[in-house]
């Protein structure tokens, strides 16, 4: 009887890991993704068919949008944006393969601060929720039960209690240590919460893989946030173990603040199965600067790797320079060519990654990468003030992004991401003084891989095997 139970399951166990095979080659995001996944799950069902149940990152099918309830909000920002299109003469990057990845147009009337670290951050978006007067829109992947987790709790529940609408919401992997009692406090003061814990969505589905890695704050339709950091002590640099925390979020205002709240919209559509659209503002002020604007999210639910995409877009539009802060560096086939293929064009490439270890295996796979670019021409350097965790770039003195895009592949093809691109010289200045700065607390990588002590010569490229998924 034993022996009988134990053939069934064995052979129930394969039919699963085949037709798991079938499903990983016809749905996986890469190729490279679909050999693996099939090569695990006949060869070691054991443990292959547990980790796809898990880990396996189709398309995300099930997303569903705020957007397609409401064409007329989208149509409305297109149209408006008919008369705040760029000046010609104003663009020298080709926004074309922006706007189609963003589904939106670029525009100007838009203004920008970037926020370098933790305090100037956090001290801003504290000011601009003191002075919400309608709603406060507010979204974080991790937030914690600590100091600066307890300031901006209390500075929601004191807006709501003055009359404003606030809507919170955060990740369910992300956060998964934040007490229900955090969440009901908030509530009780008359705080709207999207709770990761009871909403609809992945965690649900065997897919955990997929996380929401947004960080937005909206204000009255007229200020938006978005960037690096967290809630947490440790972005405020009061981690013993990680020391200072290098990161950058920036402070928006005109019409991408709009396209921010839109994404805000279909997120919380999906979390909370509400459509806000139309309890929102959505006319709003253009901002002095005059920037030309663009805010694309991306994620695992649309139909193209816009991820990847979008960073393919930046490198190939780079005559002169593209330098890049990102805490992890593991990048797919395409984007390593385009990297390789712009440095061996003459282009400036850097990328900026940190020396202190945050989660290993991507800080081990990313020495397996570097060897190859580093042979293009392009240079890498390694933060030593602490932990870097900013997401930006710099296209020559032409365009300039900050969000929460990491460059590696979770990033490309499994967490919802969003960056904020402007087409401006002031921008791109203003990212050029801030990466400049970086780059004096840098050294610059100059040893290969077998000159790099043990565990790095032999983890990397290991490591490199889980590149799919970290």
């Amino acid at each position: 009887m034993w022996t009988l139970l134990v053939s069934a399951f064995v052979f129930i166990l394969y039919v699963t890991a085949i037709l798991f095979a079938i499903r990983a080659a016809q749905t996986a995001r890469t190729p490279q993704g679909a050999v693996g996944w099939v090569v695990l799950l006949i060869s070691a069902p054991v443990f292959g068919v547990p980790l796809y149940l898990f880990l396996g990152h189709h398309r995300f099918r099930g997303y569903r949008i705020a957007r397609k309830q409401s064409e007329t909000v989208v149509e409305g920002i297109k149209t408006f944006a008919d008369f705040s299109k760029p000046d010609p003469d104003t663009m020298q990057v080709n926004p074309r393969p922006f706007e189609a990845l963003a589904h939106l147009p670029v525009s100007r009337g838009n203004g920008a601060e970037l926020l370098i670290d933790g305090q100037a951050t956090f001290d801003s978006i504290f000011e601009a929720i003191d002075a919400a007067q309608n709603y406060v829109l507010i979204q974080f992947y991790i937030v914690r039960d600590d100091a600066l987790g307890q300031q901006l709790q209390a500075k929601l529940i004191e807006a709501a209690e003055r009359g404003v609408s606030v809507r919170f919401m955060t990740d369910a992997v992300g956060s998964y240590g934040l007490p229900t009692a955090y969440l009901d406090k908030l509530r009780s003061a008359g705080v709207e919460i999207a709770n990761p814990r009871d909403r609809r969505g992945p965690q649900n589905r065997f897919q955990l893989n997929y996380r929401n890695h947004r960080k937005t704050v909206i204000i009255d339709g007229e200020t938006g946030f978005i960037g690096g950091h967290n809630v947490g002590d440790e972005y405020l640099g009061q981690d013993p173990h990680f020391g200072h925390w290098r990161d950058t979020h920036i402070k928006m205002f005109g019409h991408i603040v709009r396209q921010l709240q839109l994404i805000f919209c279909e997120d919380w559509h999906w979390a909370h199965e509400e459509d806000l659209i139309d309890q929102l503002d959505w006319a709003g002020t253009e901002a002095e600067q005059d920037m030309n604007a663009l805010l694309v999210a991306t994620g695992p639910g649309d139909d193209t790797e816009t991820g990847a995409m979008m960073f393919f877009a930046a490198i190939a539009a780079a005559k002169e320079r593209i330098w890049i802060a990102s805490p992890y560096f593991v990048p797919d086939i395409d984007i390593m060519t385009a990297l390789q293929h712009a440095s061996l064009r003459g282009v400036d490439v850097r990328i900026l990654v940190p020396d202190v270890i945050d989660h290993r295996l991507p800080w081990l796979a990313a020495f397996a990468y570097f060897d190859e670019i580093r042979e293009c021409g392009a240079r890498v350097f390694r933060y030593t003030n602490g932990f870097m965790h900013q997401k930006a770039f710099v296209v020559d003195d032409t365009l300039a992004a900050v969000g929460t895009t990491n460059l590696d592949n979770r990033s490309f093809r499994l967490n919802f991401e969003a960056m904020a691109l402007f087409f401006d010289e002031r921008a791109a200045q203003a990212v050029d003084d801030m990466l400049k700065a970086d780059f004096k607390n840098c050294y610059e990588l100059e040893r290969n891989l077998p000159e790099q002590p043990a565990f790095i010569r032999f983890g990397s490229p290991l490591a490199r095997l889980f590149a799919p998924i970290l």
